[in-house]
């Protein structure tokens, strides 16, 4: 059971992570206070890397695996503020809840990871083998596992804990996520002698409707490879006046295990070829779409918009390790799949680590007005926390 000093400890980071607004690029103030209590309670490194993500290191007295605890830091935009019943970055208790931006996705996550890291360590002497690290990840929710890679490559972890909301269920795969982009070209003229030139959105309507007509695959436990368009935008614009030389449209692509950049564009590509050699006046191309944004640090993160799908087999020793001694602490964990998007993608669906997500709080809670924590959930994962440590560090 978790102590009255830790519980008390939990809720006040989370509270602190809370308040201190970290929209992607903005997270120093919560990487500060998450180095603060590393340091403040006997980690034994801290490290802060050209992204700003902040890795907690405590080392056991014995050789053995290396833990791998991912929160990110960063969160969406506060959208409609007045229509908050609580300030989204005061931290509001009320109800046995926590209130505010990032209280389920994912601050309560990373708080919990932090002191129960810490709690460990203490109350068992350090004496156990291998490595704990706890992370607070940027850019997120921009670029999900982009700024995991130098965690990777810095850690080296045997296993990885994803603390994205649960409802304390242990998450063993997800679909991943791709932006495709599909861009047409055409000749401008006036739009009083359209026949001068050649409109791109026309050429366009053609492509959606082929892509249209594509099945993508399924997956037994997985579910649909969902092909959608998300965004349409023309050029020139506004086109007063002007036939559209260029079109360009987003898809979101959800991703299934072993797909890959080349497997999923295929089927795409070998369409818009078809479509090409039959109609002369459609000249279309199809790529990922790539980001890049500025991180706290000066850096800049960038990487195409293409995140792996990923899937364990429930049956894995390390999973079924976990699971029973969640249970040996009264815990009834599920084993299931994120609907979402998480660092997983890097861990699991690019570097292959064994990984799993567990985390405190509803799916539903990300992104929403009024989002918060329960107290009870934050407090019980800390717990379910303790018990994985348990299972892996042997």
């Amino acid at each position: 059971m978790l102590g009255e000093k830790e519980k008390e400890q939990v809720i006040l980071l989370c509270q602190s992570l809370i308040q201190a607004k970290s929209y992607s690029g903005e997270e120093n103030r919560a990487g500060e206070i998450l180095q603060a209590y590393f340091r403040e309670n006997g980690f034994d490194q801290v490290k802060v890397d050209e992204y700003g993500n902040v890795i907690g290191t405590i080392i056991g007295s014995r050789k053995g695996k290396k833990i791998l605890f991912d929160g990110h830091i960063d969160t969406v935009p506060v959208v409609n503020r007045e229509k908050w019943t609580f300030d989204p970055f005061a931290a509001t208790i009320c109800d046995g809840r926590i209130y505010g931006r990032g209280a389920s996705d994912m601050k309560g996550a990373v708080a919990a990871m932090a002191v129960a890291a810490a709690s460990f360590a203490k109350k068992n002497g350090r004496d156990f083998a291998g490595e704990i690290h706890v992370a607070g990840v940027v850019h997120e929710e921009c670029f999900e596992g982009i700024a995991a890679r130098k965690i990777s490559e810095y850690v080296r972890p045997d296993y990885v804990v994803i603390g994205e909301a649960s409802n304390l269920n242990l998450k063993i795969g997800q679909r991943g996520r791709a932006e495709i982009v599909i861009e047409t070209f055409g000749v401008p003229a006036h739009s009083a002698s359209p026949e001068k030139g050649i409109n791109a959105v026309y050429a366009m309507s053609k492509v959606i409707q082929v892509i249209r007509e594509l099945e993508p695959p399924v997956h037994e436990v997985l579910g649909k490879g969902i092909l959608e368009l998300t965004d349409i935008k023309s050029m020139p614009y506004p086109g007063a006046s002007v036939v559209p030389e260029y079109c360009r449209v987003t898809y979101d692509r959800r991703l299934l295990v072993k797909e890959t950049k080349e497997s999923v564009l295929a089927p795409i590509q070998t369409a818009l070829d078809q479509l090409m050699a039959q109609d002369h006046m459609v000249k279309a191309k199809a790529s990922y779409a790539r980001g890049k944004e500025k991180c706290y640090t000066g850096s800049e993160i960038e990487g195409e918009r293409f995140f792996p799908g990923w899937l364990f087999d429930a049956k894995e020793p390390w999973i079924s390790a976990v699971k029973n001694e969640l249970e040996k602490a009264m815990f009834t964990p599920l084993v299931t799949q994120y609907n979402f998007c998480t660092n997983g993608s890097h861990y699991a669906g690019e570097a292959r680590i064994a990984t799993f997500g567990m985390g405190p709080s509803d799916e539903k809670l990300a992104h929403v007005i009024d989002e918060y924590i329960e107290i009870d959930q934050l407090t019980k994962v800390t717990e379910c926390y303790d018990s994985v440590m348990k299972a892996l560090l042997v």
